[in-house]
């Protein structure tokens, strides 16, 4: 161990080792995060206009859409940086600091979607107690709540991984800086690391999924009680764009991080990943807008709004 070196930075190996590939997938990459930033812009300006809209389940979809943003930004910018610079570089302080905001934005992600579901089934499960139990202080203490639980197992993982030793300044088989890849270049013992990666990991993403399935089982039987004339479909229709966003995201995290050894591979990691961290964020705007009557509403008016004051100014 005593004739160990500590490197200093690592290669990204990217989403292709084709540079025409490379420059191909830059332009669309480019492309779906200037969407996926506009497209979540649009939310959060649209729901802070909107005094319809201020309620917990968009306070929570407003968070959302920043942490989907800081998600794609974390691990896409440098990618698309890379490939314009013809650098594969990226350094070790680097590496680290981006794993870290990866695993806190990819967190929450996953807490504020079990929230928005429980803050569903208190508005149709109980709906005469909506008022007291989802407040402006309960909503704002789960918000702190997901955020410090977050922190806490992202900078876990980040502490464990800058106890390691790197003795050649290895390729990172993905685009970005994600533990499993990085653990693969360490000279070290990283059992500790595999450990906690399963431990943490594995309630972080499975205990959120399990809420929102209880959540969505009460949510459900509750809908099949209604005797009202389309009652139980009204009711129904606004979980339905959280529900697909669900799926989506629990859909990719699923099948990169729990699938089989036996199918398991660098290059379905890499496009499993680019799925959850650019297109699932691209794609939640889309959900929420065109699913949601309030929310499209509100996307009209903005967007007017804004073309009156353009109008007027030249």
């Amino acid at each position: 161990m005593e004739n160990q070196t500590i490197i200093s930075e690592f290669f990204l190996r990217g989403i292709s080792d084709s540079p025409e590939q490379q420059q191909l997938f830059f332009g669309i990459f480019l492309c779906m995060y200037l969407v996926t930033l506009t497209g979540n812009v649009l939310i959060i300006l649209a729901i802070g206009s909107d005094p319809h809209l201020h309620t917990p389940m968009y306070f929570f979809l407003a968070n959302l859409s920043f942490v989907d943003m800081g998600l794609t930004s974390s691990t896409v910018t440098k990618m698309l940086v890379n490939v314009q610079t013809q650098l594969r570089t990226i350094s070790y302080v680097g590496c680290l600091t981006q794993m870290y905001f990866f695993l806190m934005f990819g967190d929450l992600d996953s807490f504020f979607l079990a929230v928005m579901a429980y803050d569903r089934y208190v508005a149709i499960c109980r709906p005469l107690h909506y008022c007291t139990v989802m407040s402006l202080r309960v909503c704002v203490l789960l918000l702190v709540l997901c955020w410090i639980l977050t922190h806490i197992v992202a900078l876990t993982h980040t502490l464990l991984m800058a106890r390691l030793s790197f003795c050649v300044a290895g390729e990172i088989a993905h685009f970005f800086c994600d533990i499993t890849p990085v653990l693969k270049l360490s000279c070290s013992d990283t059992r500790i690391n595999e450990l906690m990666v399963f431990a943490l990991g594995g309630t972080v993403l499975m205990v959120p999924f399990i809420c929102i399935v209880i959540s969505y089982i009460h949510i459900v039987s509750a809908v099949l009680r209604v005797r009202t004339p389309g009652g139980g479909g009204k009711a129904f229709s606004t979980c339905s764009s959280h529900l697909c966003v669900v799926c989506v995201f629990y859909g990719t995290l699923f099948s990169a991080y729990l699938c089989p050894p036996s199918v398991a591979s660098e290059d379905k990691d890499i496009a499993a990943a680019a799925v959850y961290t650019l297109v699932t964020p691209m794609l939640n705007p889309f959900i929420y807008s065109l699913r949601n009557k309030d929310m499209n509403v509100a996307l009209k008016r903005l967007l007017g709004h804004r073309r009156i004051i353009a109008s007027q100014r030249e």
